[in-house]
């Protein structure tokens, strides 16, 4: 990934993250409200959720909220 691509793809993580943390709004109404059906976005959202997006960030914040409480009770073994 070149770096304007990356540059691209971390505004969008922060807009995102911006507009769901200010708006109080659930993402998935948020998703609703932007995306128009057969676009672009739900094009994305789409292959997202097909390849498994929301289960590997749900399975990796438990692995690491595990990792830290393991640590905190056997941090000096």
């Amino acid at each position: 990934m070149n770096d304007d691509n990356c540059h691209g793809v971390l505004s969008v993580c922060q807009g995102t993250s911006k507009l769901i943390l200010e708006s109080g709004k659930h993402p998935g109404q948020l998703k609703d409200m932007v995306c128009s059906p057969g676009g672009t976005t739900i094009s994305g959202v789409h292959q997202l959720e097909k390849a498994g997006l929301r289960a590997a960030l749900m399975d990796a914040v438990e692995a690491a909220t595990n990792q830290a409480k393991f640590l905190s009770c056997h941090g000096d073994d």
